[in-house]
């Protein structure tokens, strides 16, 4: 069996730990808060503290919260160290089976039914049901932790591997950070799939912000934790500081709001955790008739998911994670289970619930490429075609991803003009302006080549691409998708995409426009899968061309075809 390994990827640093000078384990309720009280002491005596604390261990904090039985994992474990440790990197790659779920949609679906009538009964104003996913496990599970971090972008990141059993953990929720007397909380309740793009990104979280529904599963667990940090704040030192923020991960939209109080003097990291744990944001209100009713209606006991994996500092300042986008591996046998849910109240419906909890469960499939954004310019006479168009789509790119950019930064790349490029002078050049994902910029300059003349023959792409690939809808060098289709048809000048419903939608490298007899001319809609072109915008806003959507069926109908982009312009092509 492995010693211990602990790595905490939570603000402001990385830290990992190993060797640790005590194991602290409660294997039986009686035993949690001696292993908090241990904590504290250590903490207090210059070590660090780090472990969890699992769902099922409520019990040891008020007998009234009743837990399902027959828990596999410690209810609480934290190692004490003398000092972090330089990080270690994966040993090797890791892979995931397929995902099985514990329950059938019918099931989940008669579940969600018998919260409503609880619900009508008064036992409950909202539930958090939750459901597991089974696979097995094979590789570095320190690979698979990278990962899912890299995948979900989260705010508390943190892999523990116990030797018996190993926790990754990729969760965007605080349970509670401790600094002196100041405690904050920061529930999360409201969730919405992310947009494709920047604006339709920004309408859904407006949607969300806004809505009836989100606003008041929220509201309703920020009113549980104000109750629930008044057990031990000072009088009048509650507030609800920031409401309804809309936090965005990679795959899905959150809904925030952050409750601050003051501790009273003397209070421990044992009666924080007989406050507040578990989270309301993963109970539900009220939390006792709540919990008795998820342990009759869930199948199996939570583990560590919904629990609270973190670290407490030497002085006693702490944070932890509600242990939430989190999995948990069984060593010996490589099988991980990993939870997943939603806060339900009368209004929910079982399909809108149990697409939420599968997307939340996406950032397990869905690994995030290295990338950089990608703009290519046209300079021609020492001035950039379309430039404003240019930087408005780079930085509206860099705000969905998350990728901190500045106009300034963008104009000091571009200008001064690459060497020879005074107004007036130097031919043409084609100019690519690079963005990284942290944020550094760079471009690169190479003499624009004049392309024969047309029509230019295309070919039509032999499989469909996905209009729910986000890369789709944004200019950058993960172009795996259009250089497979290229590949492909190496005679054409370029290739015909079309998407799973049969709709036309770019080329690889350039927008469809579609000439009718009648003169008007025709480009398919965003929504199909493509990216929005600067000269197709320019055009779309000068009402030169207009949207529609196109079938295969529509190529026959048109006078002429083109393919239009920024730097070529409008280059007449033919299909082959």
């Amino acid at each position: 069996m492995s010693p211990p390994l602990l790595l905490f990827d939570f603000p402001p640093e990385r830290l990992a730990f190993a060797h640790p000078e005590r194991v602290l384990v409660a294997e039986r309720l009686e035993d949690v808060r001696g292993v908090l009280r241990e904590v504290e002491r250590a903490a207090a005596a210059g070590l660090w503290a780090a472990g969890y604390v699992s769902y099922e261990a409520a019990p040891a904090f008020d007998p009234a919260l009743q837990v399902r039985e027959g828990h596999v994992l410690p209810l609480a474990w934290f190692g004490l160290f003398r000092a972090p440790v330089p990080a270690p990197a994966p040993a090797g790659p890791s892979q995931f089976g397929a995902w099985e779920p514990s329950v059938t949609r019918e099931a989940y679906r008669a579940g969600i039914d018998a919260i409503r009538e609880a619900i009508a009964a008064g036992e409950t104003y909202q539930l958090n049901y939750t459901l597991r996913l089974r696979a097995r496990l094979t590789g570095d599970p320190l690979a698979a932790y990278e990962a899912l971090r890299a995948a979900q972008r989260a705010r508390y990141c943190a892999y523990l591997d116990l030797g018996a059993h190993r926790l990754v953990s990729a969760s965007p929720e605080l349970f509670f950070e401790r600094s002196g007397e100041r405690l904050v909380t920061r529930p999360m309740k409201g969730t919405l799939p992310r947009g494709r793009w920047a604006e339709e990104d920004d309408a859904r979280a407006a949607w969300l912000q806004a809505s009836e529904k989100n606003r008041a599963e929220n509201v309703m667990i920020v009113d549980l934790l104000r109750n629930d940090l008044g057990r031990v704040a000072q009088v009048g030192s509650v507030q609800a500081t920031r409401l309804f923020e809309v936090e965005r991960y990679p795959t899905v939209l959150q809904l925030t709001s952050t409750v601050e109080a003051r501790a009273r003097p003397g209070t421990t990291l044992e009666q924080v955790f007989g406050a507040l744990f578990p989270c309301g944001s993963i109970t539900g209100a009220p939390k006792v008739s709540t919990m008795r009713l998820i342990s009759r209606l869930e199948g199996r006991p939570r583990e560590v998911y919904c629990g609270a994996i973190g670290l407490v500092r030497p002085g006693g300042d702490a944070t932890f994670s509600v242990a939430i986008r989190t999995l948990w591996q069984d060593a010996a046998s490589g099988w991980a289970e990993y939870g997943t849910g939603g806060g339900i109240t009368w209004d929910s419906t079982a399909a809108d619930e149990h697409a939420e909890a599968l997307a939340k469960a996406r950032v397990l499939s869905e690994r995030w490429p290295a990338f950089e954004l990608l703009e290519t310019l046209a300079l021609r006479n020492g001035e950039y075609v379309l430039r404003e168009r240019h930087v408005e789509r780079v930085l509206a790119s860099a705000r969905y991803f998350g990728i901190p950019l500045t106009r300034e930064q963008v104009e000091s790349a571009l200008f001064p003009l690459p060497l020879g490029e005074g107004k007036g002078e130097g031919l043409p050049k084609r100019v690519r302006l690079l963005v990284s994902q942290q944020g550094e910029v760079r471009t690169e300059a190479t003499p624009l080549t004049e392309l024969p003349p047309g029509p230019l023959p295309i070919a039509l792409a032999r499989a469909p691409v996905s209009r729910h690939d986000r890369f789709l809808f944004h200019k950058t060098t993960h172009r795996e998708v259009y250089t497979r289709h290229k590949a492909e048809h190496p005679e054409a000048f370029d290739v015909l995409l079309w998407n799973e419903e049969g709709e036309l939608t770019e080329l690889t490298t350039g927008n469809l426009v579609l000439e009718l007899p009648d003169g008007r001319k025709l480009t398919p809609p965003r929504d199909c899968g493509l990216l929005a072109g600067t000269l197709r915008e320019e055009l779309l806003s000068r009402g030169e061309i207009e949207e529609q959507v196109l079938t295969r069926e529509d190529l026959g109908r048109a006078q002429r075809l083109w393919f239009i982009n920024g730097v070529r312009g409008w280059v007449e092509v033919s299909l082959r």
